[in-house]
């Protein structure tokens, strides 16, 4: 913990700031909250990481246009381990897809995800950082409910970018959701607030691509 700590310390550092300037600007508008404040600077974060997600959707779509051309070369050479690789190499070059754009998202937020939990359990609240029906958000949520929409969003979102769904992908669907639930419940209140904003501004972000991109399509016809 204390080479994740001291790893993580420039960022944890930089979170406290920004989420100490978020509360000062709930205050000047009256609403004094850290609650409000983690929301704003989650809202902030995610617009700044909309190039990636516009990358992650596109490629997710990509992805699923394939699976037809997919399935025939893994029909095809599967006893050829090797040359599949390369036939799927030449597939992913002449769609345009890249495979690892869907997990830059993941990626840029996992350090702030770490930040933002030594963020808020080290940070020096400047009032009484409650929240809705939480007494504190430095805690765990009392009613398990962060958690069950934390479990609820992360679902949400994954089923809206998913269409075709093999086996393992389903059992996936299904597991992520609960654990994310399950492990939400010890974590601080203000992580998992964190967490479900930022799953409620990717399904919205999502939606808004493909919204615009039928409104397109319709123009086009």
């Amino acid at each position: 913990m204390d080479f994740l700590w001291s790893f993580f310390s420039p960022i944890v550092k930089f979170l406290q700031v920004i989420l100490d300037f978020f509360y000062h600007i709930t205050s000047v508008v009256g609403f004094e909250n850290y609650g409000f404040a983690i929301i704003l600077m989650t809202i902030v974060i995610k617009m700044i990481l909309y190039p990636l997600t516009v990358r992650q959707v596109k490629s997710m779509k990509g992805m699923q246009d394939i699976q037809p051309e997919m399935k025939k070369l893994q029909a095809k050479y599967k006893n050829n381990p090797q040359l599949l690789q390369q036939e799927m190499g030449k597939l992913y070059k002449e769609a345009g897809v890249n495979p690892l754009a869907g997990c830059l998202p993941l990626f840029a937020q996992m350090p702030i995800l770490m930040g933002m939990f030594y963020a808020l359990r080290d940070l020096s609240y400047v009032g009484d950082p409650n929240f809705l029906w939480m007494t504190t958000l430095s805690a765990p949520d009392p009613y398990y409910i962060l958690p069950v929409l934390s479990a609820f969003t992360t679902f949400i979102q994954q089923k809206q970018t998913t269409t075709e769904m093999n086996q393992q992908m389903k059992m996936m669907m299904i597991f992520m959701p609960i654990f994310i639930g399950w492990i939400s419940i010890s974590f601080p209140a203000g992580l998992v607030l964190y967490w479900v904003t930022m799953n409620i501004m990717q399904i919205l972000q999502q939606w808004w691509m493909y919204h615009g991109e039928k409104n397109v399509k319709k123009g086009a016809a």
